[in-house]
């Protein structure tokens, strides 16, 4: 099996993503199972890539998930992460106060 590209996961939809990832881990279980009788020739790799693979594809769902942190200039990742969690809490501390 060959690696998927990031280009093309970004392409999917949520469903088709899904879906891989379903396909994807049903055959890793299948060639951890053929390893484990000692029918795979481990030279090939395809364990590795699978593995690899279902990894792409939850990067892939998780990054459409996240919203983008953006870090302004002279601030941190950690800065800019507090700064985007404040954000988006003065909604919710009215709610408290009132």
């Amino acid at each position: 099996m060959k690696s998927l590209e990031t280009k093309e996961l970004e392409k999917l939809s949520d469903t088709d993503l899904v879906k891989k990832l379903n396909d994807l881990r049903s055959e890793f279980s299948k060639l951890k199972s053929s390893a484990a009788r000692g029918t795979l020739k481990k030279e090939l790799g395809e364990i590795k890539t699978v593995r690899r693979n279902v990894a792409r594809v939850l990067t892939a769902m998780n990054a459409r998930k996240a919203p983008a942190v953006v870090v302004e200039k002279d601030e941190t990742k950690r800065d800019a992460a507090k700064r985007a969690k404040n954000d988006s809490t003065p909604a919710e501390e009215s709610k408290v106060t009132e």
